[in-house]
């Protein structure tokens, strides 16, 4: 399965080291979706690039989408196209089989309060040591699918490509019309 990933990149830097493509970035993590950082670090990826560009403009909805809104820490923002082996196996959190198994109703895997969603993730990530994510829906469009994957699969993963977001980039485009920003 072919994932991607909107991060910070350094062209410098190899995959799996920082700011690079398979990079676990736990020094920065405690604020997300499935972050326990104490216990494990995760990647954020998607089915799709619209989905996980979209994560990293939503801030600047209402105002003009300019170059310098494409960096994160002086670094560009970039799109990795990254294999999950067929093989590693993801808790389907859009499963209503899964979720009656793990005593997890919906509007408590939507929500966007952490302190609900985190304690969940440390959860499944004990009880389920195979496991090498959590598949979810994206909360901006239920159809785009979002995975988290656990640093523990790390070995699961290959990195296929890495781009840097233009203004031009059609899945920058594609994000941008669906939060009516314009390109300056």
């Amino acid at each position: 399965m072919i994932l991607h990933r909107c991060f910070a990149w350094s062209r410098t830097a190899a995959p799996d080291a920082a700011d690079g493509a398979l990079w676990f970035p736990r020094v920065f993590q405690g604020e997300g979706r499935h972050d326990n950082p104490d216990v494990y670090g995760c990647l954020y990826l998607a089915d799709r690039p619209v989905s996980c560009i979209v994560e990293q403009i939503a801030a600047f909805r209402g105002q003009r989408l300019t170059a310098s809104l494409l960096r994160r820490r002086g670094l560009p923002l970039a799109v990795a196209d990254i294999e999950l082996d067929a093989g590693a196996r993801l808790i389907d959190l859009d499963d209503p089989t899964v979720l009656r198994r793990e005593r997890l109703r919906p509007s408590m895997v939507a929500t966007a309060q952490r302190r609900i969603t985190q304690p969940q993730s440390l959860a499944l990530h004990r009880r389920h040591a195979e496991a090498a994510g959590i598949r979810w829906w994206s909360r901006w469009e239920a159809l785009w699918v979002n995975v988290t994957v656990f640093d523990r699969a790390a070995s699961a993963l290959a990195l296929k490509s890495v781009r840097a977001l233009t203004l031009e980039d059609a899945a920058l485009l594609e994000a941008a019309e669906f939060f009516g920003l314009r390109i300056a």
